[in-house]
């Protein structure tokens, strides 16, 4: 109890210097990091809720963040407000889920995660196909285009996201998805409705994906609309969710932390064609060493503290 208020403690002391930020740092590469950061918690944090604590890999992501931010973008320039355009580019990311959902969980194993996986990349394909041009901000956006209002939001978004995630860790759908995790069949004979928690896990990890999405549509003045449909959005959550630590509430801030800052890094060191390499063989080395991702590094610290102690007489 005393060591969560103490968890409890310094998050909030950190959430409320971050909300001080912008106060202190002018400096627009620093607030456009910060947003960086925010929005891959966001996005890592949603794709955990599925694959970290229910247990069901979905290389699809994309397609709910891509579909998110579409709606959001669209909606938003047609002149309605942006978090009423937010909340519906979530909605719209939810139902197109639970639609799918239905069918695809009739899938397991590999059969689930190849299905996802095409999926996102039959709704990149339509995209670029329906909308080939760029999407710019209209001029009255652009001339009002400001990153301290997207610093906020975006942090108090992830925040939220945080929120649901450590809220869900405590509850008995969390602790359904987390049975379904360890063995679905044993799951369904101790009583547990699996499909049910597997759906309940899938829309919320797509609405919050589907935020994220219009986060990135809000915070991009211009970009073309197949872009968030990419599979590198899906992929860039998955690896930063198993080198924090999948099924934790911080493994993913930890592994924001630790993706953005060796990409940011890399390129300024390291030859183009070397850094990627750099960081995979990086990647395996975490995940070989601490196979419960960055999250359980403290502990394994404070192990080897403790065991390097004389022994006392």
């Amino acid at each position: 109890m005393l060591g969560r208020r103490k968890g409890l403690f310094i998050g909030s002391l950190v959430v409320s210097l971050l909300y001080l930020l912008p106060g202190v740092v002018s400096k627009t590469d620093v607030l456009n990091l910060s947003c960086l950061v925010f929005l891959f918690v966001m996005l890592s944090e949603s794709w955990n809720i599925l694959g970290g604590y229910a247990g069901q890999v979905n290389l699809g992501h994309a397609c709910f963040f891509g579909l998110g931010a579409l709606v959001t973008r669209l909606l938003w320039f047609s002149g309605m407000p942006l978090l009423v355009t937010l909340f519906l580019g979530g909605l719209a990311a939810l139902v197109f889920a639970l639609i799918i959902g239905l069918p695809a969980f009739r899938l397991r194993g590999a059969y689930f995660v190849i299905g996802t996986l095409a999926l996102a990349e039959i709704m990149r394909i339509v995209v670029s196909n329906a909308l080939p041009t760029i999407s710019s901000m209209p001029s009255q956006f652009i001339a009002s285009y400001s990153l301290v209002p997207r610093y906020y939001l975006s942090l108090t978004l992830a925040v939220g996201t945080v929120a649901v995630v450590h809220l869900l860790s405590r509850s008995r759908p969390g602790l359904a998805m987390v049975a379904i995790k360890e063995g679905e069949d044993t799951a369904e004979a101790s009583g547990v409705d699996t499909f049910k928690y597997k759906l309940m896990a899938l829309g919320l990890s797509t609405f919050l994906a589907g935020l994220a999405g219009g986060l990135f549509a809000f915070f991009h003045v211009s970009y073309y609309p197949a872009q968030p449909f990419g599979v590198h959005w899906t992929f860039d959550a998955l690896f930063i969710a198993y080198i924090g630590g999948i099924g934790t509430v911080g493994g993913p801030i930890i592994g924001t932390l630790f993706y953005i800052g060796l990409r940011e890094l890399f390129p300024l060191v390291l030859p183009p064609e070397i850094h990627t390499i750099v960081f995979g063989i990086m990647f395996i080395l975490v995940i070989l060493l601490m196979p419960n991702g960055l999250v359980e590094l403290p502990g394994k610290f404070r192990r080897f503290m403790v065991g390097s102690e004389p022994p006392r007489e």
